[in-house]
């Protein structure tokens, strides 16, 4: 018998990606028209379920309001209370999590497959029957008022929190900033209506992934299927605007501002524009162009800055999808004594795109770069699941990834350029300094 010995000095064949497989949702839906997207995969069982509602921050009258509703939701029902909720979750080894983004709010469960008879239940209660319990509701204002009071010392914190203002307006569902006077402002009525409005199963899906069997939808259905818990209004998806918010979208219409904190030893750098969503011709290329200017640990930005000049520890942009609208970004902090100079470091590398065309060895190292990003984000049910969530919630098919993987790989220079001129002029671009400049 011979034995074949590795050749460790031969690196294995490159191989293209040209197109990658997924195992895509299937479509059910329960008694009551909740939609409920499967996506059976993985050998673990194991299952995430995640309930996806139409209840953001777009949605609020009010700042804190949707927040304070989703960090809540565990906080006690009629019959359990906030610590009954974790023991039982975590007797049976389960895990439950809320999130919240501008658009939507999500509840997720994750748990074995053989306690997800007993799980559910839960859930259930947590999502149809919360209650807000007022010594629970004044805990938790009285600890967001105190985050509060030291995030705004943080130049970071402030400069998140003041360029989407000037993005998008100060009234506008994406641009409102909390103030130190809403938190004395919100009360348990304003949780309850809300969550009375947008937590119901006309605005609700449902994304399973992980080990399916064929009993899950079974067991949805008995505890999210009635008619209980319908919006008898019907879909509540507008913004409540009582007189709070403004859907129309106002950028700032002066291009630099700065917020003078003398005693910052940083500043902190935000520099974008109000662009669009991924449901634009334009977004998926525009991908590649950020990826190169800042979006990965080998792009321009951080190879200038960081490596070459010493301006900061880490420096990015990126682009924002929101199911309205969107926007591109530059974020860094760097110290006071070279703001203007960082400043002027990132105007030179965005006029670099517009003026020379990207030399053919670095764009096809970001092209491999990205569809390698791509094949690890799909690696898994769950990360399926996310990836899948990021199509359904803008209507999208699974085409949208076959043609981002053609974005990718066809893209040319000339494109490159033609788009950097489109999008990163100096003179568009929101330009907000916190610190010293």
């Amino acid at each position: 018998m011979t034995n074949k010995t590795l050749d460790r000095k031969t690196p294995p064949a490159f191989a293209t990606v040209d197109k990658i497989e997924m195992i895509k949702a299937s479509e059910q839906y329960l008694r009551n028209k909740i939609p409920v997207y499967s996506i059976n995969a993985g050998t673990q069982e194991l299952i995430k379920i995640e309930f996806l509602f139409s209840a953001g921050m777009y949605q609020q009258s009010m700042p804190l309001q949707a927040a304070s509703v989703n960090s809540m939701l565990e906080e006690g029902t009629t019959t359990l209370s906030a610590a009954e909720i974790a023991d039982k979750v975590d007797y049976y080894g389960a895990f439950l999590e809320t999130g919240l983004t501008q658009d939507t709010a999500s509840v997720v469960l994750y748990t074995l497959n053989k306690h997800l008879e007993t799980t559910l239940p839960i859930v259930e209660q947590v999502i149809k029957d919360a209650v807000f319990p007022q010594h629970e509701l004044d805990t938790y204002l009285r600890n967001r008022k105190q985050k509060f009071h030291v995030n705004n010392q943080k130049v970071e914190n402030l400069a998140r929190k003041y360029f989407s203002e000037l993005l998008f307006g100060s009234k506008h569902p994406y641009g409102i900033n909390v103030q130190e006077s809403d938190f004395d402002n919100i009360r348990r009525n304003h949780l309850s209506d809300f969550y009375n409005r947008f937590y119901r199963a006309n605005d609700c899906k449902i994304i399973l992934s992980g080990k399916v069997d064929d009993k899950m939808l079974g067991m949805l259905d008995k505890h999210f299927g009635g008619n209980d818990w319908l919006n008898k209004e019907g879909s509540a998806k507008v913004n409540l605007l009582e007189g709070n918010m403004d859907l129309e979208i106002k950028s700032s219409k002066q291009n630099t501002h700065i917020i003078q904190k003398e005693d910052a030893l940083q500043s902190a750098i935000r520099i974008g524009k109000v662009l669009f969503n991924k449901t634009h011709s334009d977004f998926q290329a525009l991908q590649i162009l950020n990826t190169i200017f800042g979006g990965y640990f080998g792009s321009r930005l951080m190879s200038n800055i960081r490596e070459d000049k010493g301006y900061t520890y880490g420096i990015g942009s990126g682009l924002v999808s929101l199911q309205n609208s969107g926007y591109f970004f530059i974020s860094t902090e760097v110290g006071v004594e070279v703001c203007q100079s960082a400043i002027n470091e990132i105007y030179f590398e965005m006029n670099r795109l517009r003026e020379n065309l990207v030399e053919e060895n670095e764009l096809k190292l970001v092209k491999n770069y990205l569809l390698g990003r791509f094949l690890r984000s799909v690696d898994g049910p769950f990360a399926m699941g996310e990836r899948f969530k990021g199509i359904m919630e803008y209507n999208l098919g699974y085409d949208y990834f076959d043609k981002y993987i053609a974005t990718i790989q066809h893209i040319t220079a000339s494109e490159l350029r033609e788009l950097a001129n489109s999008y990163l002029d100096k003179n568009s671009m929101i330009e907000l300094v916190v610190g010293k400049k």
